[in-house]
């Protein structure tokens, strides 16, 4: 395994609070995610399902969790199903989980092949009375492409259509959104990794490279330091780029002058990472550049103070909103007469700053998480305020992901260099080296 699983202790913890949630007689089903097709032979890296993988730490594909706290026999309260591993596979794949192996990972006892689940299932059926089931429950999720687990729940509740059936899912969000101790060291060492890749394209930005040969390099640096690569698709969107918020392209030439904006982070042991940076390909900002870019650093800086135990993101939300409202009046963006004549609904700020500030990360990139619910200690947030000025061909953005404490916050990527005078400096270092 290239990257360093959690413990067997921490994976036991994780199905040991979410069997607290499990009302009596109920038995809880995960499957893995499937390993999907290109064309002809080819398929797409396999992705563990998150949940899954939080619970035990498995990753590989075909397999199947079942936790069912209340089951008579002992050795069926927790059982992991796993292609069973052949010669032949071995050859062509690669090594798979033994059962000892897998017992040592997971911290799970009964560890049986795949073969044996449907007739091992008809037993556990006749006991439990609720069965809960996976799904992919996200706000932004917008994939046409059925799941294993929605595959595996059609099947069940037609073969047993006289049980209960009930959602994993909220359980699953409330506890995957606070992290537990070794979650955070993972995370921040994908935060680490992204840090290695960010020093070292400030060595290697200049006037006339092309916006792929810097994502180039960042993929040299997080493959070296054992992540699989980016948490989501890098986007490096130099001048005018940056003013389209999910441009991923990263074809066009970094122009003297320009700034350049990356949205980028390693992944790391599954959890990931997320920074956004923007730096002047010249290695000096201009004026207007600097002015702009303090001015999304002073959003930045005051919005992590806001977020703390207790608060609601939404309300959170609104202030970050009105922060950034009065720093766009300053930047000459916006008059005093705009904003006291906006659309509450429609915010006058939104013309420059459009997105959101703040998601749970974790699992996913956009993680799952109670947005209706205060924030907690454990809670890991992005900060990502950004300033676009299309007119100026002008975008501005910068993030970091903070992990929320008792009494504050902890910044996982507060070694990454973000001062504008930062910047600057280790950009003309690494000229003086260079020349």
């Amino acid at each position: 395994m290239r990257y360093r699983p959690l413990s067997a202790q921490t994976y036991t913890n994780h199905r040991k609070k979410f069997s607290h949630t499990l009302p009596a007689l109920s038995m809880a089903i995960f499957n893995s995610n499937d390993v999907l097709p290109t064309n002809a032979d080819g398929t797409m890296p396999f992705r563990q399902n998150n949940d899954l993988l939080y619970l035990c730490g498995a990753d590989q594909e075909e397999s199947i969790l079942v936790i069912f706290p209340d089951c008579t026999n002992p050795e069926h309260r927790e059982i992991l199903f796993l292609k069973e591993t052949n010669s032949e596979i071995a050859i062509w794949e690669g090594e798979k989980l033994s059962k000892d192996k897998a017992t040592a990972l997971t911290g799970i006892k009964t560890i049986r092949w795949l073969q044996d689940f449907e007739p091992l299932l008809k037993a556990l059926m006749a006991e439990a009375e609720t069965v809960f089931l996976n799904s992919n429950e996200h706000t932004r999720r917008s994939a046409e492409t059925g799941t294993r687990d929605e595959r595996f729940a059609k099947k069940l509740m037609a073969e047993y259509p006289l049980h209960n059936y009930e959602r994993a899912a909220p359980a699953m969000h409330r506890l995957r959104a606070v992290k537990s101790k070794e979650e955070i060291e993972r995370m921040q060492e994908a935060c680490k990794i992204t840090e290695a890749g960010f020093r070292r394209v400030l060595k290697f930005i200049r006037p006339g490279i092309k916006e792929y040969e810097i994502e180039a390099e960042y993929m040299h640096e997080f493959l070296r330091r054992r992540s699989r690569g980016f948490a989501y698709s890098p986007i490096v969107a130099s001048g005018f780029n940056a003013c389209v918020l999910h441009y991923v392209e990263n074809n066009a030439e970094c122009r003297d002058g320009d700034l350049i904006l990356m949205d980028v982070g390693a992944e790391y042991a599954n959890y990931a990472s997320d920074m956004s940076r923007t730096v002047p390909v010249n290695g000096k900002f201009s004026p207007r550049q600097r002015e702009v870019y303090d001015a999304v650093l002073r959003v930045m800086k005051a919005s992590m103070e806001l977020l703390r135990p207790g608060v609601m993101l939404a309300a959170y939300h609104k202030q970050v909103g009105k922060l950034m409202e009065k720093e766009l009046v300053e930047l000459g963006l916006l008059t005093a007469e705009e904003v006291k004549n906006q659309d509450p609904a429609s915010p006058a700020y939104k013309k420059y700053f459009m997105h959101g500030t703040s998601h749970f990360i974790g699992l996913d990139v956009h993680d799952v998480g109670l947005w209706h619910e205060p924030i907690q200690a454990g809670n890991v947030f992005t900060v990502e305020p950004g300033i676009y000025i299309r007119e100026e061909n002008l975008g501005i953005r910068l993030e970091n992901d903070i992990l929320i404490t008792e009494d504050g916050y902890i910044d996982l990527m507060a070694d990454i260099p973000l001062e504008a005078d930062e910047i600057e400096a280790s950009m003309a270092e690494s000229e003086a080296v260079t020349s």
